[in-house]
């Protein structure tokens, strides 16, 4: 073990079988709003000569992927999180007149070029769906019914259906399936959130039955596991939600939870049609969500409670970011300033002035909703009222933005990336858009069961396939399906992990939930979804919940890496933890590693890793030494992420 200082803050690097654990870059950015600060900048100084059809040069600014590619030089536009090594900086800061952007005109005015080495230094961030050129493409309201190709193979689970005929189509191979203790941590993981005992990894890769993934699935969505489920799902619920414990206005009273509402609604797995129309027209126990957040003072006209509303509820059932057009019509898509103000109508009971940036504009909203072909809200109505319209209309079945929106949404959670992405961008077209509605009508079809929806998806031999051996890019200019990616295990997921591992999760929740025992667990083990976010939670992406939250970073940064080097009460946790596993496992080293390899990572040391673990133990394994050993595995990638 070796010791490195940065930002005067003490990292512990750790070499384990040969692997450097951790290693750090720092940089310093700086937030800029893309949609307000960069978008009019390229629109004003770039626009004619590389948006639209124009491509001067070769060289095309409609999206993200034509920025990062450059033009006929071969020189990338920019590079992502590096001002000094892009072009676009470049060429703006140029005083040759033959090289400097723009060719004609003054040169760009120095505050200008600091938004641009902004942006670019903060790795370029772009508007989910955001394209100079707008897509042609929008789903139809109604689910288009789809045809499955035949079974390949004896392959009949209709998600494998669909994406062999792709693959077919492409000429590419199916991918080889992983083993047994690789899919047993995933599909735990992934459906209840918790790392599988040892005993029952065991068990499961001694079990010979062909189907045994199937019941395996089954098992873990099974009655009996219905509070691992819901407290893991709390956790995708409470970010989309915007469900938290503590911060911004619930010391003001202008926030409150729905947690005990959201827990009992995922332990009996409501339906999600009822669970849609009890958010949007609630009663007291579900009523936060659309009750936004009553901000201290005064906020702008693009933040009242009423324009959350209208926010939240079209990111979180449709798809459809409104936030751009709340200020103006929006950069991003088709929807306008009257359309986000219309929704936002319903739910005021005082008339709504459309402010078009910050200004008023004299035009009253009509509360009404985007979508008149499955009917229309009765504005003279009272705002109750209108909001069981609302929430009625939502969820007709024929309208396939709700259910294509869930069923991407679980498809990202479980495979890596949506079938549409972003999840938040769903006029974006699907990289296969039989699959998006076929899973969509299959939800419908059966009750609205989210649980079916995940069964279909975590039986299929789609999702049972080996991952690459590190998280691919999402920033691809096509996307090809060839399996899930791996995913960094969120910041509730590593702490549950932790807590298993070390027997230190706190004794009580801070979610006002209650919780029932199972037949098997007399007391359940309390889960980081319905605590407080630590310092270490936040590190890891765990958000701060003023506002939705659809999808969490998934780079390392300098703070989560000097947070899982030097927390406190980490340190304390391997700290405890030891003293369980030397009483419960030790004193022989081999014991102590099998143990907790098994535990960690679902499978036994190779016999360099044993090895290794013997060096740090030591003959006579100590509680300093098995801290050691805990903390290094944790460290390890194979541990953080979901393959």
């Amino acid at each position: 073990m070796t010791v490195a200082r940065l930002l005067n803050t003490t990292i512990r690097v750790v070499i384990f079988g040969g692997t450097v654990l951790l290693g750090l870059t720092p940089t310093m950015v700086t937030a800029v709003d893309f949609a307000h600060e960069v978008v009019p900048l390229l629109k004003k100084h770039c626009g004619e000569c590389h948006t639209g059809d124009a491509r001067q040069g070769g060289f095309s600014m409609n999206t993200r992927d034509d920025l990062l590619a450059g033009g006929d030089s071969g020189t990338p536009g920019l590079v992502a999180g590096d001002a000094s090594k892009s072009e676009l900086i470049a060429r703006i800061t140029s005083d040759d007149p033959d090289y400097r952007m723009p060719t004609e005109g003054d040169p760009l005015p120095p505050e200008a070029i600091a938004v641009f080495k902004n942006w670019i230094d903060s790795q370029a961030q772009w508007e989910p769906g955001f394209a100079f050129v707008r897509t042609t493409w929008e789903p139809p309201l109604r689910l288009r019914p789809v045809t499955l190709p035949p079974a390949s193979e004896g392959r009949t689970n209709p998600v494998d259906r669909i994406i062999d005929a792709v693959w077919a189509t492409q000429g590419i191979a199916q991918p080889p399936q992983c083993d047994d203790r690789t899919f047993i941590r995933r599909v735990s993981l992934d459906l209840i959130g918790l790392l599988p005992d040892p005993a029952r990894v065991d068990a499961y890769v001694a079990d010979s039955r062909p189907e045994k993934r199937t019941l395996l699935v089954r098992e873990l969505l099974s009655e009996k596991e219905k509070l691992a489920y819901a407290e893991h799902w709390m956790t995708f619920w409470n970010d989309l939600l915007r469900n938290d414990y503590a911060g911004t206005g619930f010391i003001t009273g202008g926030r409150r939870q729905i947690s005990g509402w959201l827990h009992s609604a995922l332990v009996e797995n409501k339906p999600f049609d009822a669970f849609v129309r009890e958010l949007i027209a609630p009663d007291q126990e579900s009523r936060g969500f659309i009750d936004g957040i009553v901000w201290r003072g005064t906020v702008n006209a693009s933040q009242t409670v009423p324009i959350q509303f209208a926010q939240n509820v079209g990111q979180t059932f449709l798809g459809i970011n409104l936030k751009c057009a709340s200020c103006h019509d929006s950069f991003v898509d088709r929807w306008t300033l009257k359309q986000t103000y219309d929704l936002a109508a319903i739910t005021s009971a005082e008339p709504l002035e459309l402010h078009r940036c910050e200004k008023a504009t004299g035009q009253q909203a009509t509360p009404g909703w985007m979508f008149e072909e499955l009917g229309q809200v009765d504005p003279a109505a009272k705002p109750a009222r209108r909001l069981e319209q609302l929430a009625a209309l939502i969820t007709h079945p024929d309208n396939g933005w709700l259910s294509r929106n869930l069923v991407n949404r679980l498809w990202a959670r479980l495979m890596g990336r949506g079938i549409v992405h972003p999840v938040d961008a769903l006029r974006l077209a699907p990289w296969n858009e039989d699959l998006l509605d076929m899973l969509a009508a299959d939800l419908v079809a059966n009750r609205w069961d989210v649980k079916h929806v995940l069964e279909t998806i975590c039986t299929s031999e789609a999702y049972a396939a080996a991952t690459p051996a590190v998280p691919g890019s999402m920033q691809t200019v096509k996307h090809v399906f060839r399996g899930p990616l791996p995913r960094r295990m969120t910041a509730e997921q590593f702490t549950d992990a932790l807590w298993q591992l070390t027997g230190t999760a706190p004794e009580k929740a801070d979610a006002k939930v209650t919780r029932t025992a199972t037949p098997d667990m007399a007391q359940p083990m309390v889960r980081a979804s319905l605590v407080k976010a630590t310092p270490l939670m936040a590190a890891l992406g765990r958000p701060n919940r003023d506002q939705i939250v659809t999808s969490r970073p998934s780079d390392l940064t300098t703070l989560e890496a000097i947070q899982l080097a030097n927390d406190a009460p980490l340190a304390d946790e391997f700290s405890r933890g030891s003293t369980m596993i030397l009483a419960e496992h030790g004193p022989g080293a081999d014991a102590i590693t099998s143990w907790i390899f098994g535990a960690a990572l679902a499978r036994k040391p190779t016999p360099g890793e044993a090895a290794a673990a013997r060096d740090l133990l030591g003959t006579s394994p100590s509680q300093e030494s098995v801290a050691d050993l805990l903390w290094a595995i944790v460290m390890l990638p194979e541990f953080q992420l979901v393959r």
